[in-house]
């Protein structure tokens, strides 16, 4: 009986791992021609993490106006519009399909437009938001050389 407990119980772990593995590491994906990593997705779940990806590129014209015109409350705005709180709509179901560096990319990315618009207004200028967006966007261009979205085969 001891025995069939403890198969019980290596069985239910490696069972656990590959769950993990799937759904929490490597996610939906396959590699693409492009030498990049393919995220498989439904036409939904594409529309809104493409409308998300919108919304960083809208922020960042934003705060780069904002820069322009030595406005911290502008720029203090459009880099809360696409911090922690505009990731909390997405579905499980999607996010079991990410891969964990394009999660790890897109949670650091939310958290560096909250650090953005907390230094700005914290000194009250804008004078050093530019280094801080440089960084932040090198987020962006590591996530578009490594992956892109194709849609899932019906």
């Amino acid at each position: 009986m001891k025995s069939l407990c403890c198969l019980s119980a290596v069985v239910l772990a490696a069972v656990t791992l590959v769950l993990v593995y799937l759904f929490v590491i490597r996610g939906q994906t396959l590699p693409a021609s492009d030498g990049r990593t393919a995220i498989l997705m439904a036409p939904g779940e594409r529309d809104m993490v493409l409308g998300e990806m919108r919304g960083f590129l809208i922020a960042v014209q934003g705060i780069s106006q904002a820069i322009v015109d030595e406005d911290v409350k502008a720029a203090v705005a459009a880099a809360r519009q696409v911090g922690a709180a505009a990731q909390q709509g997405a579905p499980a179901s999607l996010v079991g399909k990410l891969p964990i560096d394009f999660k790890r990319l897109g949670f650091d990315t939310h958290a560096r437009f909250d650090q953005l618009a907390l230094n700005i207004e914290a000194f009250g200028d804008t004078g050093e938001a530019l280094p801080e967006l440089a960084t932040l966007m090198s987020n962006c261009t590591a996530c578009h050389a490594a992956y892109r979205i194709d849609l899932e085969k019906p």
